[in-house]
């Protein structure tokens, strides 16, 4: 809950870091006093263990007293309790005591007495507990910390033992989503540049880009944990589910950007320039940006083309004006619909507002003609660029590339009308991973590219 405290927090205000550095100059339990005071938590919807309230409802049909006696601020834990309806007493930290570890063990054993409660705890911190109690019940504990239990020499129950496997980190840290730093392959492949250096190059700059993205993924994945919860198809994540504690979740973001910023080194000062500016604007996006109509998608498309001018950074190819007006106008289309098809599907469970967003439903008109004229100008852009002189010294057969814009209009088309029907429910590159028609226009459009280049 500490973690939950400070990531809830930091959602509401980007300050909240600073002021949980001040406070924690006090003390744990004066931080999470303020973090408590400046968190906007929603109890009903947190990811309680089935498991542990089954136990404890068992224990009072038979008689039993339940209290609880937590870390967690005294404020959070009687709301929490409020809304379970199972306990009988309720103790938390305040501002000047924080109820953990040796604390919380001389609580118990002087509101009860040595040996005459049982305690059901799923962390290392509560071995001095289990050491006074009469009966030590574990939850999801990792094997050496239960063996520990176990040598208290007191009866000890195991109610569980699930631990988060590769596949919840996989998802955790959304490996689908990788997909989109294939654009750093484009300056490659548009000036032609297919040797073995440049191609490790653009493979580093790839695995790079994934890693540091995937730690902003788990940023903001923590700063959406209450919207998260209150989405029919988004409370599965790891996080949102409890799957994977929070507290892991922050060390993640520390260890996934700081494997990709070294990584980055070898590509150089520049590269690494360019990635601490993906890293700046992406997480003013997470804490703020986001709920900015308008400053939101102009930001999403400008962290897609970053992703292009990474790819000519790490491999020293002189990024094409062309290229980089394409982009901005094509991606700022797919920014659009992304909030287009958030605002269809939240319209249809009845919301009137995107949850933490800058756009209410009746913009839908707006961000649809929004969507399409940008679509339309990406594919104007691409027109001109046929044209121009530089396509004939790359191409043989320059005249046949006029049909990759007819395929570019059917696909912006079409991405535009399945958003409005309400049949979009991932990031539409993500989407046309997965949907046919796209993946045939993917591989038309190579096929045109490529009859354009034989002689």
């Amino acid at each position: 809950m500490l973690f939950e405290s400070f990531w809830s927090a930091t959602s509401r205000d980007w300050r909240a870091p600073i002021k949980a550095t001040a406070a924690l100059r006090r003390g744990k339990a004066a931080l999470k006093q303020d973090l408590a005071a400046l968190m906007d938590l929603d109890v009903t919807t947190l990811p309680y263990e089935q498991r542990v309230i089954d136990y404890v409802e068992a224990w009072r049909a038979k008689g039993g007293t339940v209290v609880l006696v937590t870390a967690t601020n005294e404020n959070i834990a009687s709301k929490i309790a409020e809304h379970l309806g199972i306990f009988d007493e309720v103790h938390g930290s305040n501002g000047s005591r924080n109820l953990k570890g040796g604390e919380k063990a001389i609580f118990l054993k002087s509101r009860f007495g040595e040996r005459s409660f049982t305690y059901i705890g799923d962390s290392n911190a509560d071995l001095p507990v289990w050491a006074e109690a009469g009966k030590a019940v574990t939850i999801n504990l990792p094997g050496a910390v239960r063996r520990q239990v176990e040598r208290l020499g007191i009866e000890t129950e195991h109610l569980a033992n699930q631990r988060p496997g590769p596949r919840d980190y996989l998802r955790a840290i959304r490996v689908h989503q990788w997909l989109k730093n294939c654009l750093v392959f484009l300056p490659m492949l548009g000036a032609h540049q297919f040797d073995g250096v440049t191609f490790l190059q653009s493979l580093t700059a790839f695995v790079v880009f994934s890693f540091v993205a995937s730690s902003v993924y788990v940023l903001n994945d923590l700063l959406d944990l209450r919207s998260d919860r209150s989405h029919p198809t988004k409370c599965r994540r790891p996080f949102a589910a409890g799957v994977i504690p929070i507290a892991q979740a922050t060390y993640m973001i520390a260890g996934l950007m700081a494997v990709g910023l070294v990584l980055a080194l070898l590509l150089g000062g520049d590269f690494v320039a360019v990635m601490l500016l993906y890293i700046v604007l992406t997480t003013a996006y997470s804490v703020w940006l986001k709920r900015k109509a308008i400053v939101d998608i102009g930001t999403l498309a400008g962290l897609y083309t970053l992703r292009i001018a990474a790819g000519a950074v790490a491999t020293g190819i002189p990024l094409s004006v062309w290229l980089l007006a394409f982009s901005v106008f094509f991606f700022l289309s797919l920014a659009i619909v992304k909030r287009q098809a958030e605002l269809t599907e939240g319209a249809a469970r009845g919301k009137l507002k995107a949850a933490g967003r800058g756009y209410v439903v009746d913009d839908l008109p707006v961000l649809v003609m929004m969507a399409v004229a940008s679509g339309y100008v990406s594919v104007l852009v691409l027109a001109l660029y046929i044209q121009s002189s530089n396509v004939k010294t790359l191409y043989v057969r320059p005249e046949l590339l006029s049909l990759i814009c007819g395929v570019f209009l059917y696909w912006i088309s079409r991405v535009v009308l399945i958003a409005h029907r309400g049949q979009m429910n991932e990031d539409p590159i993500v989407f046309a991973a997965y949907d046919r028609v796209s993946q045939a226009c993917l591989l038309l459009t190579f096929a045109i590219a490529a009859a354009a280049s034989w002689p």
